[in-house]
């Protein structure tokens, strides 16, 4: 395969491409397409953007990803947490509805491509690994709750905002008297259909005799019938004016070309967001097209993932869009249609083009209760709190990394939440394998397998203590081991030999080093020495490159029980050692 394939996977499917897949590529692109239209809508209304930058948020993205990506069912577009993210970062800077406003959106757009083109191009996707998957289900959970209640407003048709749960609460209350009762029959019908729609209208159908094919396909068009219900209505009671926010004059064309405002001042506001959008997206992104390609055997490599989602951002920034990822919904939909290439996603690009083109006109009286319903319906369905309660079972840890994720974004917004949870998540890493968990073990009687003195029957010799360290050694824990040896050693005068299995033992840094050489003289100070068993072979490459293994006080093993056999008092004896008595109950 030529190099440049690596970088255009394209050229890779593109050259299988048949009539079979173009079918079935197209089903599926009329399917997303139906299902787009209201939701690029109504994210556009989420990102603070006027309606037509949610239609073309998605068409250039849409088309490039198909390029580079290298997912076959990820459809790219404007999501939920990443549009409440852009309407966080933007509102600190410029007014809604203002040309400040919509260049800034268009620069958060090119900045986010820009950082996840040079993390696939230096292949850094592993920084992506920071966040971790319970303080992302807390963070798109908080997400969810915050968009649901902040979209309220617009059902009840009354003023009102805010960046978090605290502000926005207080808001809908004080102007609740405010109420537009119009707008609100219209949204409440609105929210209730479409939660009907997505429950049972595909079992209805199915019952009434439709084909499961039909059947998905209107059930995905539920979203359409509303926004067409409702409009009709808008127009035909005049209701637009008795108060009813409506979408009003949408322009009637394809994408323009668009410029980011690449000034210092602009770019040091959004670089933060940028990132946090970046890797947000990336990750959400790249959960959804890994879990979809495992169901079709497929492979999705992370890094070019980067570079597709990249040049879609970078696509959304020059034509007057705002940052935008692959999304969870419509892609199981796109999945679930039957897309069997990217392909799919540049026909629903071509379909939300003609949209663009020759329907924006009819969205005119559209009213805007009718897309918060849309997008309250879609982010309830981000929202998990059985999260707190798996992680509170499993680990205390991880309880506590969701818990302040959840509180710290419902109560000071979604950057400070998902700052939180990174720092929180890191902080939790490093206590953890400050502390690593340190086995003393014995031999399995009979056998040459050692286990935890504290879990089995094991055999021991009073003169040798064998450790198992099953963490990586570094600077956070190095001096824990240091103190954890010297302890044990001079606790029991009999030891004569101390044996340090590496079986997990990954890597030594220099500070590790440098307390093992310190253990080294210590233990040779008191008459002892120290033995290393079951090193792996890059460990023992760096070793090499240094001068411990010169001054180490007894030897290196190929396994724990060559080393026990060469150190224990009975010489090489393969005669019973003592026995503990019974197996302990193990702490930690």
């Amino acid at each position: 395969m030529p190099p440049i394939a690596r970088y255009l996977p394209i050229l890779d499917w593109g050259r299988r491409y048949d009539r079979d897949t173009l079918s079935d590529d197209l089903i599926a692109a009329v399917i997303v397409t139906i299902m787009l239209i209201p939701q690029s809508l109504a994210y556009a209304l989420l990102a603070g953007m006027p309606p037509e930058a949610g239609l073309y948020a998605s068409i250039a993205p849409i088309m490039l990803y198909a390029i580079f990506g290298t997912s076959r069912a990820l459809a790219v577009g404007p999501v939920a947490v990443v549009s409440l993210m852009t309407a966080a970062a933007l509102g600190q800077i410029a007014q809604q509805g203002t040309i400040g406003y919509a260049t800034a959106a268009l620069t958060l757009a090119a900045l986010s491509g820009v950082i996840l083109l040079a993390m696939g191009l230096f292949r850094l996707g592993f920084l992506a690994n920071f966040l971790s998957h319970p303080v992302i289900a807390g963070f798109i959970t908080a997400s969810g709750v915050i968009i649901a209640v902040g979209q309220l407003r617009h059902v009840l048709g009354i003023a009102g905002g805010g960046d978090n749960l605290i502000e926005l609460v207080e808001s809908l209350l004080r102007n609740l008297p405010d109420t537009n009762f119009y707008t609100l029959a219209l949204g409440a019908s609105a929210t209730a259909f479409l939660f009907w729609v997505r429950r049972g209208l595909k079992p209805m159908l199915r019952r009434a005799g439709l084909g499961p094919r039909m059947a998905d396909i209107f059930a995905k068009a539920g979203p359409v019938a509303a926004v067409v219900v409702t409009t009709l209505v808008v127009w035909g009671f005049d209701l637009a004016n008795r108060g009813v926010a409506i979408v009003g004059e949408v322009p009637q064309s394809l994408p323009p070309l668009t410029l980011p405002d690449v000034s210092p001042d602009l770019i040091g506001q959004l670089f933060l967001p940028a990132l946090l959008i970046s890797v947000i997206g990336f990750v959400e992104s790249i959960s959804v097209a890994q879990t979809l390609a495992a169901k079709k055997r497929e492979r999705v490599k992370p890094d070019q993932e980067l570079i597709g989602l990249g040049a879609a951002n970078l696509g959304a920034a020059f034509s007057g869009g705002f940052p935008v990822t692959g999304g969870f919904s419509r892609s199981v939909v796109n999945f679930d249609a039957g897309a069997r290439t990217p392909a799919a996603g540049a026909f629903t690009a071509v379909g939300l083009a003609i949209a663009a083109l020759a329907l924006t006109p009819l969205i005119h009286f559209l009213p805007k209760a009718t897309l918060a319903a849309t997008i309250i319906v879609a982010v309830l369905s981000l929202v998990d709190f059985t999260i707190l309660t798996r992680a509170w079972a499993y680990s205390k840890a991880d309880f506590l990394a969701v818990l302040t994720t959840i509180l710290v974004t419902l109560g000071f917004g979604v950057e400070l939440g998902v700052s939180s949870g990174v720092a929180i998540s890191i902080l939790l890493y490093l206590f953890r394998t400050s502390r690593p968990h340190i086995a003393e073990v014995g031999r399995i009687p009979g056998t040459e397998h050692f286990r935890n003195i504290l879990r089995h029957k094991v055999e021991t010799d009073p003169g040798t203590v064998s450790l198992r360290v099953d963490e990586s050694l570094y600077f956070a824990n190095a001096r824990f081991l240091e103190d954890y040896i010297l302890d044990r050693v001079t606790r029991d005068k009999a030891i004569r030999n101390v044996i340090l299995q590496c079986t997990a033992v990954n890597e030594i840094d220099m500070s590790a080093l440098e307390s093992l050489e310190a253990i080294n003289t210590r233990l040779g100070e008191m008459g002892l020495s120290l033995h290393l068993s079951e090193v792996k072979g890059p460990v023992m490459d760096r070793l090499k490159q240094s001068h411990f293994l010169d001054v180490l006080t007894g030897k290196v093993f190929l396994s724990q029980h060559e080393a026990v056999l060469a150190t224990t008092q009975r010489g090489a004896s393969a005669s019973p050692l003592d026995t503990t008595p019974e197996p302990r109950q193990a702490q930690g």
